[in-house]
């Protein structure tokens, strides 16, 4: 069987609920060793250092 609602969903209710559905930009965050743009709390694809170390070397 197949589900099947009780009462109709009117226009306004459907559309209410599919406004949430929007997309964000992502959060950026300054880099503190070369400054370039990177997502908070990863690795900087520039330089390769998190909290101003170097974890991974970049050539």
């Amino acid at each position: 069987m197949a589900i099947c609602p009780k009462n109709k969903s009117s226009k306004g209710r459907r559309d209410r609920r599919r406004a949430n559905w929007k997309m964000t930009a992502p959060t950026l965050v300054k880099c503190s060793k070369c400054g370039a743009l990177t997502m908070p709390h990863r690795v900087c694809k520039a330089c390769g250092s998190y909290n101003q170390k170097e974890i991974v070397a970049v050539d």
